[in-house]
């Protein structure tokens, strides 16, 4: 009786974790009435991956007067697609089977294989040496050149919402996620190497957003209060930058991205303000100039920079933060979305993709900053182009519907793989290592 009652309460857990897993993937997705429930950008932001109802699509990022559609998938309720670079590589996850993993070549039209998980996948990142598959508490290291688990990292820290960041750069290779669910660690794992590397004491607070610097040298993070940026220095976890993004409470970060030469970073929220920091170390006024400088606010200055001195280093640290270089005010606010910097025809444009189905294309001016002007606007979910300005909205949350029962299954049980042999036959070699261009 005693082994029938822990049976059930076994079930009855891995029951609740497949609801809340679930659930809390659907909730990082959309609006519902887009029917999108997933948008990102690829790893270097030349093209956009959609998820919806019907399947998924995707969209070259090469020009600002025309958004192309480069490929469409009709099949299921798509909430993770990944594209890896402009490569035929894509890795997707259904709502309706949102424990399995498919790694596909899209321009060919097959599956290469797929992927068992014990719960929910939550998240997948990719570069050209790995691929990550984040669950709630544990992640999954995959050789991307043939998908064979390389490392599991077990008992992580509880991850609802699969907050996790892969570095780009096969060379600098670093997986970064929380190293705790109270306070604002951030665990560095090699991915190469397959070990730790350094834990990040970023914040006081939980975090909520992670980005790496494109040559993973760098990594950018932000808490759940949402109003201080920071940027790291990844081998030894020293503070690089410092940056206010404002003083507003209850403000979900949802997304951070460096520009591809690492002198920006962007950074969007539930609020309707995108703000765009620049990386630039603080110029020093000339000794002379400053001595000239003596009329009553020279002074001024002098008591204020004396009298920090001798205040909190909570206070000290506001009059060093850095301020937003430019920033964007959208049409909306309480929707999810996504930021990019990208150059676009030789020219830095400022990429906002929101969870209603829109991508709104931003000139950002680099010597200026301030206001960014809106250029292009379209529509990712196949509804006319001509969009009126929307209403502030707040974000809807998704039903359960699309719940599996059978999510409750051993939290430590290893993927299982199938892969798909019509789809390698005829190749000289695995797709993941040729048959992808």
């Amino acid at each position: 009786m005693q082994n029938f009652a822990r049976n059930v309460d076994v079930l009855t857990q891995g029951l609740k974790a497949g609801i809340s897993g679930l659930m809390n993937l659907a909730n990082q997705g959309g609006d519902p009435a887009s029917g999108v429930f997933f948008v990102n950008f690829n790893q270097d932001c030349t093209s956009l991956a959609v998820g919806t109802k019907t399947g998924y699509r995707l969209f070259s990022l090469s020009s600002v007067d025309n958004l192309e559609q480069i490929y469409e998938n009709g099949s299921e309720d798509i909430c993770i697609v990944e594209r890896l670079f402009s490569s035929s590589l894509v890795a997707v996850v259904s709502l309706t089977s949102p424990r399995k993993l498919k790694v596909c070549h899209f321009k060919k039209g097959t599956e290469i294989c797929n992927y068992s998980y014990s719960n929910t996948i939550l998240a997948v990142k990719l570069n050209r040496a790995r691929l990550v598959v984040c669950l709630e508490e544990s992640l999954y290291i995959h050789n991307i050149r043939d998908m064979k688990v390389l490392h599991t990292i077990r008992d992580t820290p509880p991850n609802p919402s699969g907050l996790c960041t892969l570095s780009i750069n096969s060379d600098n290779c670093f997986l970064a996620y929380p190293g705790s669910n109270t306070i604002g660690e951030v665990q560095i794992f090699d991915a190469i190497n397959l070990h730790a590397k350094t834990m990040i004491p970023a914040h006081d607070s939980p975090l909520a957003a992670l980005g790496f610097s494109p040559s993973g040298t760098k990594v950018a993070t932000a808490s759940e209060k949402g109003t201080v940026i920071r940027v790291f220095l990844v081998h030894d976890g020293s503070k690089l930058y410092e940056f206010r993004r404002g003083v507003k409470r209850c403000v979900s970060i949802s997304s951070l991205a460096f520009s591809m030469d690492s002198t920006f970073l962007c950074c969007s929220s539930n609020t309707e303000t995108v703000h765009v920091f620049k990386l630039e170390e603080p110029k020093e006024v000339p000794r002379q100039a400053s001595e000239e400088n003596q009329g009553w606010m020279g002074y001024l200055t002098k008591a204020v920079t004396a009298s920090a001195n001798y205040l909190p280093s909570q206070v000290t640290d506001v009059f060093n933060q850095g301020r937003a270089f430019a920033s964007v005010h959208l049409p909306y606010q309480g929707l999810r979305n996504v930021c990019a910097i990208t150059m676009i025809q030789k020219v830095l444009r400022l990429l906002v993709a929101s969870a209603d189905g829109t991508l709104y294309v931003y000139n950002l001016d680099t010597n200026e900053g301030g206001d960014c002007t809106l250029l292009k606007q379209y529509r990712l979910d196949g509804k006319p182009e001509q969009v009126a300005e929307l209403p502030p909205v707040s974000a809807a949350t998704l039903t359960n519907e699309h719940v599996e029962t059978s999510a409750a299954l051993s939290s430590h049980s290893s993927p299982k793989p199938v892969v798909n042999s019509a789809a390698t036959a005829g190749e000289n070699s695995y797709p993941f290592t040729e048959g992808w261009r």
